[in-house]
């Protein structure tokens, strides 16, 4: 079972290379984030047609996540990351596909920092390292896949001096993403390539997907009921070079099923 994960920067603006995406590489399972479409703008028949089954939980403007599901619908079980029922920042979905527990999550980017977006996003980090605790309780196997926003160690970003006081990189970031790791949580991409230089973002600016000045910010990560039957992971990083992309490109794991 390939399992992706895809910050596609706005649906609708990058329909048709998602759609040549899911074509070319036919995932099982697809979580994407930063929709930036409200919940009765996405394009659900046009990805129905493309042989997906959808959730999907949208934002006008900013954020939104959605799980696809190839010819299978998806179980939702929850569409919001417990623990702040007053946070309607759509970020975070999760439910059941062939036995597998998927949760899609777009964490907060945190800057400027300090700051109070970035309070909000060591918040959320709490949050999500609160819920992956149940999550491991059940002993079920499941993946957390999406973008985090956190760089997890210097291996993981072109020129890490640059980024030392950055909300993707500061210590309390990263130390929150280790203490997922410690947990049991397994980092699928780190650990089918241990010593590669591997990216999966680059930004539009001073042509740095032509550079190769990256950072690998999007992760799914396994439980251990899970990480045993991981095969093969890796990023789609030519998807980044297609014309009018999104600054991301496709993460992905082979699991044996």
């Amino acid at each position: 079972m390939k399992i992706a994960t895809y910050n596609v920067n706005s649906i609708n603006a990058r329909l048709p290379n998602l759609l040549r995406w899911l074509n070319e590489s036919a995932p099982d399972v697809v979580c994407l984030q930063e929709l930036k479409s409200p919940q009765d703008r996405f394009p659900e028949a046009v990805i129905r047609d493309a042989g997906y089954g959808v959730i999907w939980h949208g934002q006008k403007s900013w954020n939104g996540v959605a799980i696809l599901s190839k010819n299978s619908e998806p179980q939702e079980i929850r569409r919001a990351l417990p623990g702040d029922p007053d946070d309607v920042h759509s970020r975070y979905i999760e439910a059941m596909v062939s036995g597998i527990t998927i949760g899609c999550l777009y964490l907060p980017n945190g800057n400027p920092a300090p700051g109070p977006k970035f309070e909000y996003k060591l918040r959320w980090l709490n949050r999500l390292i609160a819920h992956a605790a149940e999550l491991l309780l059940s002993g079920a196997p499941v993946v957390l896949a999406g973008d985090y926003n956190v760089i997890p160690t210097e291996a993981d970003v072109y020129k890490p001096e640059r980024w030392v006081d950055d909300a993707l990189f500061r210590t309390e970031v990263r130390e929150a993403f280790a203490h997922l790791l410690q947990h049991g949580w397994v980092d699928s991409v780190r650990t089918a390539h241990p010593a590669e230089t591997i990216y999966t973002f680059w930004d539009y600016f001073r042509n740095s997907y032509g550079r190769d000045a990256g950072l690998r910010i999007d992760h799914l990560l396994l439980s251990p009921a899970i990480a045993g039957r991981l095969i093969r992971a890796g990023v789609d990083r030519d998807v980044r070079g297609w014309e009018k992309a999104s600054d991301h490109a496709p993460t992905w794991v082979d699991i044996r099923t």
